[in-house]
């Protein structure tokens, strides 16, 4: 069992890098590759990776989300949002409300039963980060736009929860045959937010007071990993979100800790591809081809009328903050990816609705699939236009190389 444990892992490493590569070939990022690995490995072709197998994987995807969320959170310097005050929140929650507001009445339109379009557009709300921010340390994206869109996505997910909460509680008010504590609903997922908060901020304390006994590189990555991994845990024993706790975790440190942040960063970014690499061809060893044709009518209106509402939440967010037109712009492509906190909400509307559990997870896999892949493709076209990524042919080339 160990054996092949060891030798699977070790064909999705050499098959991420090959499949990475080949993307690359072809100017897509190369999370798209590593995608498009697992999709060939897994269960639509060649089934070297079982479905067995991914759910067994499923501790990989836990430490890949933790580690994405602390770098996330990293971002949350108190000194830039000194400098551009509430835009990341307005902006967070402009594109989240608009793409749960036109989810849910597009579907409504269409005569879907009002409590599957407002579970779905509940789940609307939430953006993935990692294959955003797997471009974005791809391609050494830097400027306005990418320094908003880190903290725009952590914000996301806090909105995400919350809206998902209301949008049950609305369901279950709508469904008289689930009796329901009002009162204990709407306050879920304030209760969810705000453990994982104190939660994300203790560990970053003890992390500080770690970091004062082993300044070592090699000790300090040891101490990061053990921190993540319990922050994650103790969130999820304690029904907190560990996504949050892990993004306020790497917010609280950066603060604390500012003088040596960078250094440490750059250790964390030396050892966690492997981890990711894994994660995203896992992710897409999940997804089975023939369940694609089942998305039908409403799996085609929540693909494209989310983006529509995240794309236009996102440019009014903008404006109305005076943002520059960039941002405006550009924004929106860049939250398309739905994937860790979206499947999570499917098994609690699921519940919410039973009726409905199959159709939603359905249209939900589907969907992750296809942001998945059109996601980071849309993300390096909207940070190329916006001048803060320099693709290879497009620098300048040193006058000693024009002349060898």
């Amino acid at each position: 069992m160990e054996t092949k444990i060891i030798i699977e892992i070790a064909i999705m490493l050499l098959a991420g890098i090959l499949l990475g590569r080949l993307a690359k070939q072809f100017k897509m990022p190369n999370v798209t590759g590593y995608l498009f690995a697992g999709l060939i490995l897994g269960p639509s072709f060649l089934n070297l990776i079982s479905m067995d197998m991914v759910s067994g994987f499923v501790v990989i995807s836990d430490i890949a989300l933790g580690f994405v969320a602390f770098s996330i959170g990293s971002q949350f310097d108190l000194n830039y949002f000194k400098k551009v005050g509430i835009a990341p929140v307005v902006i967070a929650t402009a594109e989240a409300l608009m793409a749960v507001i036109l989810v849910t009445l597009v579907l409504m339109l269409f005569g879907f039963d009002p409590k599957l379009a407002i579970m779905l557009g509940a789940i609307a709300a939430a953006t993935a980060p990692a294959q955003t921010i797997m471009v974005i340390k791809q391609y050494d994206a830097k400027g306005p736009l990418t320094s908003m869109l880190m903290s725009v996505v952590a914000i996301d997910d806090a909105i995400a929860l919350i809206t998902f909460g209301f949008a049950a509680t609305i369901v279950n008010a709508m469904n008289s045959a689930v009796e329901t504590n009002l009162l204990l609903s709407i306050l879920a997922p304030f209760y969810e937010i705000l453990i994982s908060f104190i939660l994300g901020a203790v560990a970053g304390i003890v992390m500080k007071l770690f970091f004062r006994f082993f300044n070592k590189p090699s000790n300090q990555i040891c101490i990061v990993i053990a921190m993540i991994l319990l922050t994650y845990w103790v969130a999820d024993l304690l029904h907190g979100s560990p996504l949050l706790a892990c993004m306020a975790l790497g917010g609280v440190l950066v603060n604390i800790y500012r003088d040596h942040i960078d250094a440490l960063m750059k250790t964390i970014d030396a050892f966690t591809p492997p981890i990711f690499m894994v994660f995203f061809v896992i992710s897409g060893a999940g997804f089975q081809i023939s369940a694609l044709p089942a998305i039908g009518l409403i799996g085609i209106i929540y693909v494209v009328v989310r983006v529509i509402g995240k794309m236009a939440g996102a440019w009014f967010g903008g404006k109305i903050t005076h943002q520059d037109e960039n941002i405006c712009k550009y924004m929106g492509p860049t939250l398309m990816p739905q994937a860790g906190v979206a499947l999570g909400l499917v098994v609690v509307a699921a519940k919410v609705v039973p009726l409905y559990a199959e159709q939603i997870q359905v249209v939900i896999l589907c969907s992750t699939f296809i942001y998945s892949v059109v996601g980071p493709i849309a993300a390096k076209y909207a940070l190329i236009k916006a001048g803060e990524i320099t693709l290879p042919e497009t620098r300048p080339v040193s006058p000693k190389k024009i002349h060898s």
